[in-house]
């Protein structure tokens, strides 16, 4: 089993390059099968989930090559499978959404029920129900969703809760539909504004991204074009929560001010300074922080994904701080590790109760999760002597090479039993 060891008290300082977004990059693979021609991604992040989703789509028969650090180039103008597997659908959630634009290319699709990290309940009932608006007959059974129609129609759509996974699904698959589809309540994060921009890239027509009335009006056919991937806002937060933690100077060059408010407004709350650049946001992080409240909620709100990086952050901050986690209701499940570190955390319900302690020294943690796994390495950097972070492949699937660019800024890691998935890429 992968681990890594951090030992911590050092002081991070320099410039770290921000990669590709993760959760843009898996959407756009997903929606790239809805075309025909080739379409080249630039700025793609190598994380577990990309290869994962390489995977999903050569089943499917897409053509899909590698190149150089950060392009991938997909072509999906012949489909010879229209059944997504367990195996591949287990590993990530995001490979559901294969559902739609399978569907919408060829009128059937058959595809299992997803898997993913284990941070709560989160259901599929917003997608289903979606798709059958769009005029699919649907069927569940042993586990797989089956779905058919010979030509998908627009429809108005409204979601009781502004789900990212469902509207980057619907709006794939309403791309090809005929008519006029509208999301109500939909969700703005920037994840959907740039999977927006890119079906519009290959001849879709959609308005009203970064708003909660999307209007998505069909085209017959979508086609190859180029398309740069923004920067990832959940990396960038986690080095700036990094540099807040270790007392440092750290420069997140590429990273989008816009992208990243919710989370910057919080850490200066908590005590940090921070730069705006033409190029990117330098962040510096105060001795100590300051205790501060957070309530997760959907985008422009503080974003969930970073609930679990500034709980460990939190942990030393002068003060008691209040987490509300309105999102998931297992996503504290890391907390008892950081206990095992020194934390003082007391969970209630969907709420954390952090009380600030002096220090936090190094144990022996294992991450849960992705977002858990990222909070153990922040509270490893800040603890005293070394933390030995078991099952470290769940943050390989979402951030590119951590441990080699936290070396890069001044971090003592080790890492055990390299995890490797798909094709090996150039060095950081």
């Amino acid at each position: 089993m992968d681990k890594i060891i951090v030992t911590g008290g050092c002081r991070l300082e320099g410039t770290v390059p921000i990669s590709g977004s993760k959760n843009s990059t898996l959407a756009i693979m997903a929606g790239a099968l809805l075309a025909r021609g080739k379409i080249v991604l630039r700025n793609v992040p190598r994380v577990g989930d990309v290869y994962t989703m390489v995977e999903m789509l050569r089943y499917l028969g897409a053509t899909v090559e590698i190149n150089g650090c950060d392009v991938v180039t997909i072509d999906a103008t012949y489909l010879n499978n229209r059944e997504a597997p367990y195996e591949l659908v287990k590993k990530m959630r995001a490979s559901f959404w294969v559902l739609g634009s399978t569907l919408a290319r060829t009128g059937y699709a058959r595809v299992a029920l997803p898997g993913g990290c284990d941070i709560g309940a989160r259901p599929v009932d917003f997608h289903i129900k979606g798709i059958q608006q769009l005029g699919a007959q649907v069927s569940l059974e042993h586990g797989f969703v089956e779905a058919t129609a010979s030509q998908l129609r627009g429809s108005d759509i409204y979601f009781d809760f502004p789900s990212v996974g469902a509207t980057a699904h619907l709006m794939i698959t309403a791309s090809l539909a005929r008519g006029i589809t509208t999301i109500e309540n939909a969700a703005q994060e920037p994840e959907i504004v740039d999977l927006a921009r890119f079906l519009n890239a290959l001849g879709a027509r959609i308005q009203g991204m970064g708003t909660k009335h999307l209007q998505i009006e069909g085209v017959d056919e979508l086609y190859g074009n180029e398309y740069t991937i923004i920067p990832d806002r959940m990396e960038a937060g986690t080095f700036a929560i990094a540099a807040m933690a270790t007392g440092g100077d750290i420069f997140l060059r590429n990273a989008f001010w816009e992208d990243m408010q919710p989370v910057l407004s919080k850490l200066e709350e908590a005590g940090t300074s921070i730069s705006l650049e033409w190029n990117g946001i330098r962040v510096e992080g105060p001795d100590r922080p300051h205790a501060t409240d957070i309530k997760t909620m959907p985008h422009p709100g503080f974003p969930t994904d970073m609930q679990q990086p500034m709980t460990a952050l939190l942990s030393v901050a002068d003060g008691t701080s209040i987490i509300n986690e309105t999102l998931y209701e297992s996503r504290f499940k890391y907390a008892q590790e950081l206990a095992r570190m020194g934390a003082d955390i007391k969970i209630e319900g969907r709420s954390a109760i952090i009380k600030g302690v002096p220090r936090l020294t190094g144990a022996p943690v294992v991450a849960s999760d992705l977002r858990a796994g990222a909070a153990l390495v922040i509270a490893g950097l800040m603890a005293e002597g070394e933390t030995e972070i078991a099952s470290f492949h769940h943050v390989d699937r979402g951030y590119e090479r951590l441990e080699e660019k936290l070396c890069a800024l001044g971090a003592q890691t080790q890492r055990f039993q390299e995890w490797v998935e798909g094709e090996e890429l150039c060095s950081v």
